[in-house]
């Protein structure tokens, strides 16, 4: 098979404007014309790729960026602007450059010269081996999620135009070689039982693999299932299978080494939010690998937008009604509409899944030390920063005991979580859910279990937490899938990754399509006769300060956080073309056509 592939492509249309060249050598820590001959040079040429291929952690007024605001782009969070991608508004002039392979083609420099080194037997050789194969694994999978069928390439190349002739390869193969490169990168990385050293190991590349595999495997499974252009035609059910099988073996390899678990003091109303607000992780018994902010040389925005409770952004009324009442039913009817009259009462700890209170601030919350508690509702309708878009303030991620700069620019010190205990348990339950979640009933449970005693609630019940709601969008799900979806989606709240199980599921239709983002009940609720609210514009021809659902005279109105004009039937996310996004179409025309445009664009 060619490998000669489209890392030259993106050699000859980025040299033109210096970011890209292909007739040197990658930059990094080299001491000769002979590189990497002993580790500490290998170690130091791979820190590059500890600063692109992280998952960031910060927040713009109203961006939704990083760890903290990526929600903004799914049913989570909203920000003052629809986005484009799932109202349907993108175009093929939105297509960006496929920058990733400017780091795989330096990845790839760095494998193909391992032979240089003087010593290739020790445990440093073999963990800077290890670092390359995961980050070479880590940028394809990345470009894997955005356009699906890409072209893989092992090879640093030379702007050949001959070279670049080659078609994109079936989605499967591309995984298949990701998940070769986190076999090989399980293999040479060190076993660690924490995360101290910042740098990834052994279990962080299982993490990643039973992700990639879940993310596969549910993927052309339910875009199989809905025949529709995403999915790669020549998988079978059994392939589909060998994923979900690798996904819960790398979890099951992680969770058997017996040195990971769950953070808990014993403290159900405080322990899961104050991970997320932690500065130094490293002897957390949860984190596998994180990413430290100190507030001075390295910070983040987050404080400084959130700690006011707004950074023009908010969770929504989707997220806030998806968690379990605190004896583990849905939320639903008449017990619903009235907790939401008196503003914070569907929030409270003794009402609701006490990680709802740790993720929504709550009335009586303190957000930042030098502040009284936070016993109002948030400031809305305004253009501050501080400004809140839904009636429900972002708590998780916000460091309410910092004593560091609180409103200065890049002076927070929120942590960058990027793999912990979690989401390995969430993997392996949601691949045993769709294996066959009857027999693995107990396997399920037994997976959740530390999640849920961690906040003081029940034990899965797959039928009395079943949602048969019709508006509830997993409602034609089996028990056991709707549940470890749910469980997900309440257990990663706001930490950026909602958008992706989205498209993995084929779920938009249901999730997007002729929905709206909505936030707290106004009209009907405390909140219309609150005196901080008193000057707030709404039903106007103009100059409206806030929007709500409904129309003049409705008993009951809930907050829209967006202007509704251009958008009257709601988000129409194009589910024949708007899964992966759009490739440049000069890239098309370097390759001669042989790399084809994503369908729909």
């Amino acid at each position: 098979m060619n490998k000669y592939i489209i890392s030259a492509v993106l050699g000859m249309g980025l040299v033109m404007t210096s970011c890209y060249d292909l007739d040197r050598e990658p930059q990094g820590v080299l001491s000769s014309a002979k590189p990497f001959t002993t580790t500490g040079e290998m170690s130091s040429y791979l820190d590059q790729f500890y600063q692109s291929a992280v998952r960031t952690q910060d927040l713009q007024a109203g961006g939704g960026q990083g760890i903290a605001g990526g929600d903004c782009n799914s049913d989570n969070m909203a920000s003052p602007s629809v986005n484009q991608r799932i109202a349907g508004r993108m175009s093929v002039s939105n297509a960006s450059t496929l920058g990733n392979y400017t780091y795989i083609r330096r990845v790839n420099f760095f494998l193909n010269n391992l032979d240089n080194c003087d010593n290739t037997t020790t445990a440093a050789y073999k963990q800077a081996v290890g670092e390359g194969y995961f980050f070479r694994a880590w940028y394809y999978y990345n470009l894997l999620i955005n356009y699906g069928p890409i072209a893989w390439v092992e090879t640093p190349l030379d702007p050949d135009p001959e070279q670049m002739k080659c078609p994109r390869e079936n989605r499967t193969v591309i995984a298949d070689h990701i998940l070769a490169d986190l076999d090989l990168a399980i293999e040479n990385l060190n076993e660690r039982t924490n995360s101290s050293t910042m740098r990834v190991h052994r279990d962080v590349a299982r993490a990643l693999k039973s992700e990639v595999a879940l993310f596969e495997g549910t993927w052309e499974k339910y875009h199989k299932a809905k025949n529709d252009p995403f999915f790669d035609p020549t998988v079978t059910d059994a392939k589909i299978a060998d994923y979900l099988n690798q996904a819960a073996a790398a979890a099951k390899q992680v969770i058997d080494r017996n040195v990971w678990r769950i953070y808990s003091t014993g403290n159900p109303n405080n322990d899961y939010r104050i991970i997320f607000q932690t500065t130094d992780l490293g002897s957390n018994p949860e984190i596998l690998w994180y990413k430290k902010y100190d507030g001075d040389e390295i910070g983040n925005n987050v404080d400084r937008y959130l700690n006011q409770g707004g950074g023009s952004l908010g969770v929504t009324a989707s997220l806030v009604d998806d968690y379990l009442t605190i004896d583990g039913r849905p939320f639903v009817g008449d017990e619903r509409l009235n907790a939401k009259k008196v503003w914070g009462q569907e929030l409270q700890p003794t009402v609701r899944d006490p990680r709802l209170a740790q993720t929504v601030a709550t009335p009586g919350q303190i957000l930042r030390p030098d502040s009284d508690p936070y016993t109002v509702p948030p400031l809305i309708g305004t253009s501050a920063y501080n400004n809140n878009i839904t009636g429900y303030s972002l708590l998780k991620h916000v460091q309410i005991d910092y004593t560091g700069s609180l409103d200065a620019e890049y002076k927070g010190a929120t942590p960058a979580i990027q793999f912990r205990y979690a989401d390995v348990l969430l993997n392996y339950a949601e691949a045993l859910a769709e294996l066959n979640g009857a027999a693995n009933a107990n396997a399920i449970k037994e997976a959740i279990h530390p999640l849920r005693a961690r906040v003081g609630m029940p034990d899965i019940d797959f039928d009395r937490e079943f949602n048969s709601d019709p508006e509830y969008p997993f409602a034609h799900l089996d028990k056991y899938i709707q549940a470890v979806r749910r469980e997900r989606r309440i257990e990663k709240a706001c930490e950026g990754r909602r958008f992706e199980d989205i498209l993995r599921w084929a779920a938009a239709e249901e999730i997007f399509v002729g929905k709206w983002h909505q936030g707290a009940m106004f009209t009907g609720s405390s909140l219309e006769t609150e005196p901080a609210y008193s000057s707030l514009k709404y039903d106007q021809p103009s100059n409206n300060t806030i929007f709500l659902s409904g129309k003049p005279g409705d008993a009951i109105r809930y907050i829209i956080p967006t202007n509704p004009a251009g958008y009257e039937s709601g988000w129409q996310f194009n589910p024949q073309r708007d899964y992966l996004l759009p490739i440049q179409e000069r890239m098309i025309s370097l390759t001669e056509g042989l790399w084809t445009q994503n369908p729909g664009w």
